[in-house]
Protein backbone atom coordinates (compact mmCIF):
# COMPACT_ATOMS: atom_id res chain seq x y z
CA UNK A 1 0.00 0.00 0.00
CA UNK A 2 1.13 3.97 -1.05
CA UNK A 3 1.22 6.35 1.91
CA UNK A 4 2.71 9.28 3.06
CA UNK A 5 5.23 9.33 6.24
CA UNK A 6 6.00 12.47 7.82
CA UNK A 7 5.73 13.92 4.07
CA UNK A 8 7.43 11.12 1.89
CA UNK A 9 5.56 8.88 -0.55
CA UNK A 10 6.14 5.10 1.07
CA UNK A 11 5.06 1.38 0.21
CA UNK A 12 4.39 -0.60 3.35
CA UNK A 13 2.92 -3.85 3.71
CA UNK A 14 1.40 -2.90 6.95
CA UNK A 15 -3.01 -2.35 7.32
CA UNK A 16 -2.53 -0.58 10.99
CA UNK A 17 -0.66 2.10 11.87
CA UNK A 18 1.08 -0.16 14.41
CA UNK A 19 1.95 -2.77 12.28
CA UNK A 20 3.27 0.16 10.42
CA UNK A 21 5.21 1.43 12.80
CA UNK A 22 6.85 -2.04 13.88
CA UNK A 23 7.53 -2.29 10.01
CA UNK A 24 9.43 1.18 9.81
CA UNK A 25 11.43 0.38 13.07
CA UNK A 26 9.45 2.51 15.44
CA UNK A 27 8.31 -0.48 17.22
CA UNK A 28 9.16 0.44 21.17
CA UNK A 29 9.67 3.83 20.74
CA UNK A 30 7.87 6.47 22.86
CA UNK A 31 6.35 8.64 19.55
CA UNK A 32 3.00 10.25 19.13
CA UNK A 33 1.32 9.69 16.13
CA UNK A 34 -1.15 11.27 13.78
CA UNK A 35 -3.60 9.51 10.95
CA UNK A 36 -4.67 11.97 8.11
CA UNK A 37 -4.02 15.23 10.83
CA UNK A 38 -5.91 13.53 13.60
CA UNK A 39 -3.47 12.48 16.97
CA UNK A 40 -3.99 8.76 17.14
CA UNK A 41 -2.89 7.53 21.14
CA UNK A 42 -0.47 4.55 21.67
CA UNK A 43 -3.62 2.65 22.76
CA UNK A 44 -5.65 3.00 19.53
CA UNK A 45 -2.86 2.55 17.20
CA UNK A 46 -3.86 -1.21 16.39
CA UNK A 47 -7.12 -0.22 15.58
CA UNK A 48 -6.47 2.35 13.55
CA UNK A 49 -7.07 0.99 10.09
CA UNK A 50 -4.58 2.52 7.22
CA UNK A 51 -5.58 2.18 3.58
CA UNK A 52 -4.25 3.36 0.43
CA UNK A 53 -3.03 7.50 0.17
CA UNK A 54 -3.27 7.71 3.73
CA UNK A 55 -0.96 10.49 5.43
CA UNK A 56 0.53 9.65 8.86
CA UNK A 57 2.86 11.96 11.20
CA UNK A 58 5.37 10.44 13.28
CA UNK A 59 6.82 12.77 15.89
CA UNK A 60 9.71 11.83 18.66
CA UNK A 61 10.95 13.68 21.63
CA UNK A 62 12.97 16.21 21.19
CA UNK A 63 15.93 17.81 23.31
CA UNK A 64 17.13 20.99 23.82
CA UNK A 65 17.14 24.24 26.18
Amino acid sequence: MNIIVNGKPRTVAATTLAEMLAELGYAGLRVATAHDSEFVPAVRRAECRLRDGDKVEILGPMQGG
